[in-house]
This record gives structure tokens, sequence and C-alpha cells, in this order.
């Protein structure tokens, strides 16, 4: 299988293009910076610069049997200012919709669009269970999360099938959201964030690139898919696991307004409560490798961890 793949030099991106490669899989990245890229993947990725004509575009994924589309500004580490917001709108719906364009123009189209999406998408909702099957919220984040999901359903087609993975908080080396939570937990300053009640859905990154790949190769899997960890935990729950792993004290907390006063209103986003669930993982017979928070982080960052 020829898979195009779009943010091909991400965090997730990176991992994938392995994984996909041990499955004897070949790949198109779809990159901004060729030379960046070709120092990242190596030889072996076919490289489409991003500015290529339509047509060149048309022509490639017409020789491509799937298309994975995780390209998108992160999220968090800068103040949502209204320049940011336009970036991160352009990064993911954008993008998303000038992809699909040329998809179904594509002859013939590929077979299976797996596009990116996050469980932004369920916005703050305290203790309530959610699942693929629940509403979305109205804030920003999840506003963005429905228009970048429109735009990837917009392919779906008798010819191509479309997933929206909604990715929580993956955990993994090289990147990610764990390098700047480990951070001050090395310095002995770790703790929650806000309240430390807020549910966050966590997974390892070896399970994240596997329900991808589950994802890529399972036909009868549609439309959204929560991808997260089996055991979604509270912040103060993780704070511990990560004060456990790097034998540091976890109890210096970072308030609201401080976290207010760095972020802006994207604060409010990374202090939000998701019990998000892989129903529909479970569902299809998926087996976490990683299935609790302590285990993960044991494998990330206890004695022997790369």
């Amino acid at each position: 299988m020829r898979v195009f793949l779009t943010g091909a030099t991400g965090f997730i991106g990176r991992a994938l293009v392995l994984a996909l490669h041990r499955r004897g899989y070949s790949v198109v990245a779809w990159v901004r910076s060729p030379g960046l890229a070709r120092a990242q993947l190596g030889e072996e990725v076919e490289l489409l610069p991003i500015e290529a004509d339509e047509s060149s575009l048309i022509s490639t994924l017409s020789k491509c049997e799937a298309v994975i589309n995780l390209a998108g500004e992160p999220i968090f580490g800068k103040r949502w200012t209204p320049a940011r917001r336009k970036a991160l709108i352009d990064s993911r719906v954008l993008l998303t919709a000038r992809l699909v364009r040329a998809l179904k123009q594509a002859e013939p189209p590929p077979t299976v669009l797996l596009s990116g999406s996050a469980v932004g998408y369920y916005g703050d909702r305290g203790e309530e269970r959610l699942g693929e099957e629940s509403s979305p919220s109205s804030d920003f984040l999840a506003r963005l999360c429905q228009d970048w999901e429109q735009a990837a359903m917009q392919a779906a087609s008798r010819k191509t099938r479309v997933v929206c993975l909604r990715t929580g908080i993956v955990l993994g080396h090289g990147g990610g959201a764990l390098k700047q939570m480990a951070l001050p937990f090395r310095f002995g300053l770790g703790g929650p964030l806000g309240s430390g009640s807020q549910f966050v859905p966590w997974i390892h990154l070896h399970d994240c690139i596997e329900m991808i790949l589950a994802a890529l190769e399972k036909p009868e899997l549609s439309g959204p898919v929560n991808i997260v960890g089996p055991a979604p935990v509270k912040h103060r729950e993780l704070a511990r696991a990560l004060g456990k792993s790097t034998r540091k004290p976890a109890f210096f907390r970072l308030p609201p307004a401080a976290l207010r006063t760095l972020l802006g209103q994207a604060a409010e986003s990374l202090c939000a409560s998701q019990k998000c669930y892989p129903d529909k993982a479970d569902a299809h017979g998926y087996r976490f490798r990683f299935q609790d928070i302590d285990e993960a982080l044991r494998d990330l960052l206890g004695p022997g961890a790369v």
C-alpha cells in the first residue's frame, strides 16, 4: 500500500512513518520544508512540497491507496491571539479542505482517509463519560475540531472511507506532552494543573500508532474514533504517577489564575476535563499494550527507559 501522509515530521508522524515502513507500506509525505523532512525521515520517504501545484497533488493522490492527515500547528504553548487562532484554523481546516478537494479529483481516489481531530471536540465535561457518540462543545477548540472533521468528511463516498482520529494526550519519547509535563518534576517542582480534579484522556505513543494502523486496515471502521487509552485519570493522579516515575515530589499545584496569566484563554482548554473512552476500538477488539498510567510512565520514564 502507498500512503500519502501530512504531518510526517511531527511527533506522531515520525513514529507513524517508521511503523508504516515496518508494515511494508511506502510513504509519500506532503511537507513544507523538503530539506528538513529529508533529514528527519530518511531516503525511503517520497516527498511532495506543499507548494506543488494542484495537478501534482492530484496526480500523486491518484497513485496512493490511503491518506493520513496529521498536519496542524501545535495547539498549546502560545497565547491564542487572533493571529494564532487563524494559524490553528488554517493549518487544520483549510489544509484539510485543500487536500479533500484534490482527493475527490484523483482517479482513482484513495480508498481511505484518516484525518486528525482531538478530544477537544468534547470541551470541558467534568465527570461525564464520553464516547464517540457524545455531543460536541461550543468553545474555540471544540468548534475547531468540528470544522476540521467536517472538512474531512467531505471526502466520504462509496469509494473513500473516512475516519476522524480524536486524539488525546499522547505520551512518548521524541516530543509531545511528556517532555513538558515531566520537566518540572525533574526539578522537584511538579504537581497537578488547576484543581487536579479534571480528567486527562491519555494514550501511550505505541498504542496511538497501533490504533491508527488499525483504523487504516479495518474497513469496518469509519467516522470518529477516540484515540485514547482505556483508563482516563484525574490530573492529580497523573501528577502522582509522574512523581513516582521521576522519584520526585508532586505537590506543587499550578493554580488556574497562573495558567491564565501564562496562556490566556488556552489555559481553559488545558484544564478541561474529558473522561473519554475508546468505545469503537473496544468494540472492534483492539487490545491495549499500556492499560494504566503507571505502566505507561514506567515504560517511558522508569529505570532503563530510553
